[in-house]
């Protein structure tokens, strides 16, 4: 069998760049070894899919080289994946920070995708094993179900996270044959794990949450932290674990819009307790167990100046070192991948090997939590239909 662009990986990138080569007339096949397209799409956003971001911009991107998206965002914006799910009539809306959902079910955006594809005659394989890729002068892949030529091959397989869905470093393997170098690839956007001692005294407190500022790797991030029975979650956690390495510190600040010595002093003539004190603007079950291990709870008149100015310090600057994470099983993307000094920002083409393209999560450009990635997704996968 023979086609002029083959597609591995039935994802988000590899959907849209398969609709952009087969609005071009190219013949398009998508491979994929699962027995469903979009699985990732499926369960994101509470099965309500965060599609885009109104708010995207380079900065939102983590990459060796922090320019290489810019060109590919600037060719299909937030607006342009909107235009087309209002082509679809899908009802969707803005939650906080320009975070784009749909009202109903992530199932719209598969099945959006579909449409599109099957109105482009893109042809689609599921459970397909691929047993090997050479290239003479085109690319030839041997399948469990037959070998294909094609002119140009897309691999949009994805990163490591979400293994129980079928992830895989595959696309890596790929780009290492054809002799792109590859950045170590690691979980990304994944809650934190507690040292053995921290997992005990926090325990009695899995399940609560409270809003804080939390600092890694010289970024911070403001939103939710949430205790779990391992460790940190919650979207300021899962944000700095982009930027964490380990053996590193975190730092949280537990009061971002309040001043604490401010508050210590108004109250140091009062028999109050510090964690009763710190129960007016933290979860009770937090402030008494925070401060059972940080923070002597006697009176704030038993305190003095020096003692009440390094409460407060700790309050907006308690150091938290992780143990690590909870890995690949609950990471929401993988940070790394292909290189992108290997591939062109206009065409996603690698730079080795004509008419081989890397997009989506395979390649070194990791987005913030909010629909960051997805639409990272969209818009790779559109410059490489443009070309492949």
């Amino acid at each position: 069998m023979k086609s002029d662009v083959i597609i591995i990986g039935a994802g988000a990138a590899g959907l849209m760049c398969a609709i952009e080569a087969g609005k071009l007339g190219r013949p398009v096949i998508i491979l994929d070894h699962a027995s469903k397209i979009g699985q990732k799409i499926l369960v994101s956003g509470g099965g309500r899919c965060n599609f885009t971001n109104l708010n995207i911009q380079a900065e939102n991107y983590i990459s060796a080289n922090p320019h290489f998206c810019k060109s590919a965002l600037a060719r299909f914006t937030p607006q342009d994946f909107i235009a087309l799910v209002k082509k679809h009539r899908i009802s969707y809306n803005e939650k906080e920070d320009g975070q784009m959902f749909c009202n109903g079910s992530s199932r719209q955006i598969v099945d959006m995708l579909l449409d599109e594809c099957n109105s482009a005659s893109v042809r689609i394989r599921l459970n397909c094993k691929i047993q090997e890729i050479t290239k003479n002068r085109k690319f030839i892949i041997k399948t469990n179900s037959g070998v294909i030529e094609s002119e140009s091959l897309v691999v949009a397989t994805g990163g490591l996270s979400y293994p129980n869905l079928g992830a895989t470093g595959f696309g890596h393997s790929i780009a290492a044959q054809f002799g792109l170098r590859i950045i170590s690839p690691g979980p990304a956007l994944v809650p934190f794990t507690f040292s053995r001692g921290d997992r005990e005294r926090f325990a009695e407190i899995s399940g609560v949450s409270l809003k804080a500022v939390v600092k890694c790797g010289g970024h911070e991030f403001k939103g939710e932290i949430l205790f779990t029975h391992r460790g940190l979650s919650g979207p300021a956690i899962l944000q700095s674990s982009s930027y964490w390495e380990n053996g590193k510190e975190i730092l949280i600040n537990l009061l971002p819009d309040i001043d604490a010595h401010s508050i210590f002093l108004s109250n140091r003539q009062s028999r109050v307790e510090m964690k009763n004190l710190l129960s007016r603007y933290l979860p009770k079950r937090f402030a008494h167990k925070w401060c059972e291990f940080y923070l002597p709870s006697k009176p704030l008149c038993q305190y003095n100046d020096k003692e009440l100015l390094n409460a407060s310090r700790f309050v907006h600057g308690w150091i938290i070192k992780p143990a690590g994470t909870e890995g690949y099983g609950t990471a929401e993307v993988t940070r790394g991948g292909v290189d992108t000094g290997e591939l062109s920002s206009k065409t996603m083409e690698a730079k080795k090997g004509q008419g081989l393209y890397f997009i989506g999560e395979v390649v070194d450009v990791t987005g913030h939590l909010g629909g960051y990635n997805f639409h990272w997704a969209w818009a790779s996968g559109w410059a490489a239909g443009q070309y492949a």
